[in-house]
């Protein structure tokens, strides 16, 4: 007995999850790869943890992974 006729899915909510993975998958990659390079472990394990619809994803990536600046460097 296949799996699918135990519990059909609407062909929306197929498309709704698919699309959520296309919007989050991005977001996550690129937050995950700037946690490591910034060496933010707490922000990398939170991230990789917590499923939050790209919404913490988006905040680390536009409010806390900014490089520092070499101070007195003059770069």
């Amino acid at each position: 007995m296949p799996l699918c006729s135990l519990c059909p899915t609407p062909l929306w909510l197929t498309w709704f999850v698919i699309l959520l993975l296309a919007w989050t998958l991005p977001w996550k990659g690129v937050a995950l790869w700037r946690a490591a390079g910034n060496k933010h472990l707490a922000w990398f394990v939170c991230i990789f943890i917590f499923n939050t619809l790209a919404i913490l994803e988006i905040i680390y990536i536009f409010g806390f992974s900014k490089k520092k600046a070499n101070v007195g460097t003059g770069t």
